[in-house]
């Protein structure tokens, strides 16, 4: 779509975005390396009961999370017990061969295959038994194929990302979401009420909704498990809380100021997290096998607003949708979540971050 002009009140125009019922909720963040630089959070986080959206709010961040399983992928390159272009496949296997590495996994250039993940899912009553090696597990044999040649294009993965949560317990001896909780959020001083892979509080955690006018909700019974699938409030069908069964591509359940911590750090000339070579490896645009880059680093998305570059993650699905950005020119990052899976979170910050850089 088209980048429209930035918002002169980013508050009268997110507050018309709610109000048009775009979005059921959202919260939306704009930091610089001193701390906050805008912060909003309006609708309803649960529609049926009016329970109002608050920077306290818990949503689903879906494949955002895939930027913090990155990080934590890099600082176990950075103290010698992973190397980038290791192999995995004498550690890990899989039905795909030789030449998938640690790199092309990260940079999504293993060509590792990218079925849908939307059923990936399991209700929250069945996370405590649930078991997640069994289901990657189930996943590679359903998909054995490769869509290309290791190293020769740019394919999105979500097994990929799965498998780097093996990579991370292969090398830490830990789980992978311990492993991050003690090596990446608590350094932060992010609390888990703000950012990790459980719902910490089921009264403050959002409904996620699809819109009644969509084609997600026409296709909703091939798409979504039924368990899942909830009432109508007016004209938004609530999804049931859930957890996806692979936390390295998508797990992570927070706020946008938990993430906010986060991208603070990234601004920071030195990162509490990452080391210098970490931070390199993080923001340094990668490859294929002849040499032609790709709009990826090992570990974001590379974009451009109006001149301006940034780093960007995404992550959608099971009615929630939310961006995170670093624009590292300016030191300025942002971060929109909401319940909504339908809603352009791209076309609002490309609206409203122009704003702040």
């Amino acid at each position: 779509m088209d980048t429209p002009p930035p918002a002169r009140d980013p508050r009268a125009a997110l507050d018309a975005l709610v109000a048009q019922s775009r979005t059921p909720g959202l919260q939306y963040l704009v930091l610089g390396a001193a701390g906050t630089l805008f912060e909003y959070d309006r609708g309803w986080a649960d529609i049926r009961h009016r329970v109002a959206m608050t920077p306290a709010t818990t949503m689903m961040a879906y494949s955002m999370s895939k930027t913090i399983t990155a990080a934590a992928v890099l600082q176990l390159v950075a103290a010698g017990r992973a190397r980038l272009d290791d192999e995995i496949d004498g550690a890990i296997r899989t039905p795909y061969g030789p030449g998938i590495t640690i790199r092309r996994l990260l940079a999504h250039l293993s060509g590792l295959p990218n079925p849908i993940p939307l059923r990936w899912v399991h209700p929250v009553a069945r996370h405590g038994s649930f078991d997640e090696h069994a289901a990657l597990d189930a996943v590679l044999a359903a998909h054995p194929k490769p869509a290309s040649a290791p190293g020769t294009a740019y394919h999105y993965s979500n097994i990929g990302y799965w498998l780097l949560g093996r990579v991370v317990e292969r090398a830490s001896g830990e789980s992978f979401t311990t492993y991050v909780a003690d090596h990446l959020l608590t350094p932060l001083g992010i609390p888990s009420v703000d950012l990790g892979y459980v719902i910490p509080d089921a009264g403050r955690h959002a409904h996620g909704y699809l819109e009644k006018w969509s084609f997600m909700n026409l296709a909703k019974r091939l798409l979504i498990d039924r368990e899942l699938i909830g009432d109508y409030e007016g004209s938004w069908l609530r999804i049931e809380p859930h957890y996806l069964n692979g936390p390295a591509f998508g797990g992570l359940v927070g706020t946008a100021r938990g993430f906010g911590t986060f991208l603070r750090d990234q601004l920071q000339p030195q990162s509490v997290v990452l080391d210098r070579s970490a931070r390199t490896l993080f923001t340094e645009q990668q490859r294929t096998t002849a040499n032609t880059p790709v709009p990826m680093t090992l570990g974001w998305h590379l974009g451009d607003l109006a001149g301006r570059p940034f780093y960007y993650k995404e992550g959608g699905g099971g009615g929630f949708h939310c961006e995170m950005r670093i624009y590292p020119a300016p030191g300025v990052a942002s971060i929109i979540m909401t319940n909504a899976t339908g809603f352009d979170v791209k076309g609002c910050l490309n609206a409203l971050d122009g704003g702040f850089c």
